[in-house]
């Protein structure tokens, strides 16, 4: 474990491409479809796929996007009046088809309106795909030649039905895709004109492109994971501004001066919201998504006097880092404005990676920030969070780093 932020340069920025490429790999094969994501992929042929994906999520491509985020965000907001006015909310489950809607019709122009039909396929078969098996990892630890065993007898950590449900859907949207030659905006779309032949990387790795097996994994990484995180990450964030209503008061004034009512959000107008920014950046700061990260040492490396050997797993530990007092003041406290330009703290660049760190960072770091903004704009305009009798303060965590507890909330309409 390093929380040395020197030492993290060189780990994650410095020696990325020569030393710390990889992340820690766990009987991989157990993951099913997901194999071949970009989360788990390696060396040069990670290098090829994330130069592919990358420009998926440039500026002009989340302006192309854009309207469909903000058309969920808006369905999304009608239904607390019409379904849960001032009821305890799951946040989780409120928000996580808002989350599904965006990021299947942002990736495939799927119109999959689980926001309005929460028990609809889509949503019921993610919902069995996140219920992860957990005893294949407890085996493979304690005997690790079951990996192969596993493998060639089909268990996963996945629900195969699930998996196969999306696998299936992923592969009927992108034959339409090559079919349409109208052309599409999504993220597929930009994966299939990337599209190569797998004799094309015989001999030597290009520099781009992918082959179908991969565009399936990605096209299946983008919902399973995108969906997850972006909606925990939302989860938390209407926490902490429950917990903190002045803060809370703060974003609502900075929303409502930078917005009209009911009016449509521009892209610009949402990016240059600072204060929400600063919110999302302080909410992140304290309860991570991902609270650890972890790099694998390819080569014995020297850093600091101390000898890392080949295939170390060298971890990065969010939590303790982001609440260290060598690097933040009150460090327990929700504090937006530390994140300020012209007034906050001088945060340490490498004691902060909510999205990880250096080349292989989070790829979709910038659309899930944008996914993020345009709900909490929507809700807040029209509504305040608040705690209620079923809020757990503080959090508690299991050990694979959930909420023991649903977080509860309420959304009571605000008098304006």
């Amino acid at each position: 474990m390093v929380a040395d932020p020197e030492m993290l340069k060189v780990i994650l920025v410095k020696e990325c491409y020569s030393t710390f490429t990889n992340r820690r790999i766990f009987a991989k094969d157990i993951f099913g479809p997901l194999k071949d994501g970009l989360t788990l992929v390696e060396d040069d042929r990670w290098k090829r796929i994330r130069s592919t994906i990358s420009p998926s999520f440039t500026s002009g491509r989340l302006k192309q996007v854009f309207p469909i985020v903000e058309r969920y965000a808006d369905r999304l907001v009608k239904t607390l009046d019409t379904e849960k006015p001032d009821q305890s909310v799951d946040v989780k489950q409120f928000v996580g088809p808002y989350s599904l809607d965006v990021m299947t019709s942002a990736s495939f122009s799927i119109d999959a309106d689980t926001t309005v039909n929460p028990d609809a396929p889509l949503s019921v078969q993610l919902r069995n795909l996140l219920k992860f098996k957990i005893w294949p990892f407890f085996v493979i630890m304690a005997l690790p030649f079951t990996q192969h065993l596993f493998r060639l007898i089909g268990i996963s950590v996945l629900n195969k039905t699930s998996v196969d449900y999306f696998y299936n859907l992923v592969k009927r949207v992108q034959h339409d895709h090559k079919e349409d030659k109208s052309g599409h905006s999504d993220f597929l779309q930009l994966m299939i004109e990337s599209e190569i032949q797998e004799s094309d990387i015989k001999d030597v790795e290009p520099s781009k492109g992918m082959t179908d097996p991969e565009i399936l994994s990605q096209a299946f990484l983008f919902i399973f994971g995108g969906y997850d995180t972006t909606s925990t990450t939302l989860t938390y964030i209407l926490y902490n501004l429950a917990l903190n209503p002045d803060a809370q008061q703060t974003l609502q004034q900075k929303i409502d001066v930078h917005f009209s009512k009911y009016s449509p959000v521009s892209y610009e107008d949402l990016v240059n919201l600072e204060y929400l920014d600063n919110v999302i950046s302080e909410s992140m700061r304290l309860l991570p998504t991902a609270p650890l990260i972890d790099r694998v040492c390819k080569k014995t490396f020297q850093i600091n006097g101390l000898t890392i050997p080949e295939g170390t797993a060298v971890g990065v530990p969010l939590s303790n880092l982001h609440r260290d007092p060598r690097f933040w003041t009150s460090p327990e406290l929700f504090k937006p404005e530390r994140f300020s330009k012209d007034h906050g703290e001088d945060i340490h660049p490498y004691a902060y990676m909510p999205f990880g760190l250096g080349p292989r960072n989070c790829v979709g770091m910038r659309f899930a920030v944008m996914v993020m903004k345009m709900v909490l704009v929507r809700l807040l305009q029209d509504h305040n969070v608040e705690t209620c009798k079923d809020t757990v303060v503080p959090l508690e965590f299991n050990s694979i780093f959930q909420p023991k507890e649903p977080i509860k909330l309420t959304f009571s309409r605000r008098e304006l």
